[in-house]
């Protein structure tokens, strides 16, 4: 991404925008809590607006904190608090922690050590990490064990990502990327930025598997017709002598890899025995929630013409794309 691409994104960017509007007339509505009480109910209503619109500023989220804790609503602190942990790929369950402590008073604090440790904004994010071999190691490590299937989560530690590629990290980020998008294969756009890097690479048949992804959940980007363009212009310059899609069982066996980050590596599954066909293993890994998953099953079975997984796939996009 450009500079100046960035600087555009920064000020015009429409939901960042409509976060930071929210999030001004919340705190016009507080101001105003002592000459009417429904005041504070308004307020509520737009910084969780603020919220919804930009996830990863934390001022929406400290304004919202402040008034659901001037409301006496323990459980809407709790909420809250769940909500935040899922964007940071945490456990909920830890919250577990907090029981017998009274929230309300120490919700801010809590808060703010949160934040120390897992900033949301992703420069602060790197500033606290820097180029230390060992938190670097310490992430990676940490990450393979994150719960990044909704989508605030992935889109977060997708921004994170970008950061270690920008800073020259390229390994870590071809790595890391793989656990973002097996458990959350509908996000296109890191799709294409994986792409984008192995191209770089020069290393295009992983490239092409990437846009294949991509432009299976976005078609209309045509994201797969640039990249073939593209080659067939190296193709035509000379500055490579040959190159073909790669094969049906090449793209199998990369499905095969990507389904075997989908779960991260501190989760208990229930493995699916090899003794039932294909499509009875998809519709158990659905039910069982698993649906990365099953998506990549499906995505692989569908290869080999079975036209009951390509509308299994069509069902588990639509499916991710309702989470």
């Amino acid at each position: 991404m450009s500079n100046e691409y960035a600087l555009n994104e920064s000020i015009n960017h429409p939901r960042r925008s409509l976060g930071n509007r929210y999030r001004t007339q919340a705190l016009k509505f507080l101001e105003l809590v002592d000459e009417n009480e429904l005041n504070l109910q308004w307020a509520e209503k737009n910084a969780r607006q603020s919220v919804l619109h930009d996830f990863m500023n934390d001022e929406n989220w400290k304004v919202l904190l402040k008034i659901i804790i001037l409301t006496d609503d323990e459980k809407a602190v709790r909420a809250l608090f769940e909500d935040f942990f899922t964007i940071l790929g945490r456990s909920p369950e830890q919250l577990s922690q907090l029981d017998g402590i009274n929230i309300l008073d120490s919700a801010e604090k809590i808060f703010e050590s949160t934040l120390l440790v897992d900033p949301l904004n992703p420069d602060i994010w790197w500033m606290s990490v820097g180029n230390s071999k060992k938190t670097l190691n310490n992430f990676v490590k940490r990450m393979k064990t994150l719960d990044l299937t909704d989508y605030r989560a992935n889109i977060l530690f997708s921004r994170r990502l970008e950061r270690l590629r920008k800073y020259s990290h390229e390994d870590i980020f071809l790595e890391l990327s793989r656990f973002i998008l097996a458990q959350r294969p509908n996000n296109y756009e890191a799709w294409n930025e994986l792409g984008r890097m192995y191209e770089r690479r020069q290393e295009f048949d992983l490239a092409w598997n990437c846009y294949d992804q991509a432009n299976t959940h976005y078609p209309r980007g045509k994201i797969l017709d640039m990249f073939k363009d593209r080659m067939n212009s190296r193709l035509n310059g000379g500055q490579i002598s040959n190159w073909n899609i790669p094969k049906t069982t090449d793209r199998g066996i990369f499905l095969d890899k990507m389904r075997s980050l989908a779960t991260p590596s501190n989760f208990e599954i229930t493995e699916v025995g090899d003794d039932i066909n294909e499509i009875d293993k998809i519709n158990i890994l659905r039910s069982e929630g698993r649906v990365s998953e099953a998506f990549f099953l499906a995505r692989k079975i569908a290869l080999e013409g079975d036209e009951g997984a390509l509308q299994l796939v069509n069902d588990l996009m639509e499916e991710m794309n309702n989470v």
